[in-house]
């Protein structure tokens, strides 16, 4: 988690300077492995109803700057959830 936790820093500091295989991690960690991948999107599910859903994509190596953001609002609701 330590790894995640600097990741997680970075996003919320700069969500335009961040690797797309580092969101990709973060995502991993949190939702587990994607439902879609292999396209230039990949999608994970979330465990709320309404649009239970996350959409990454790679841009050059980066991660689109909107997507880490919509990361970091489900990996909160995620943390307020469990306590965390």
């Amino acid at each position: 988690m330590a790894g995640i936790s600097k990741i997680l820093e970075k996003m919320q500091s700069n969500p335009k300077g961040v690797r797309y295989n580092d969101l990709l991690k973060v995502c991993e960690y949190y939702f587990g492995k994607p439902r879609q991948s292999g396209s230039s999107h990949c999608i994970f599910k979330t465990p709320w109803p309404g649009d239970p859903r996350v959409n990454i994509q790679n841009k050059k190596g980066k991660a689109k700057p909107h997507q880490v953001k919509q990361v970091l609002l489900a990996v909160e609701k995620i943390e307020v959830k469990h306590g965390n």
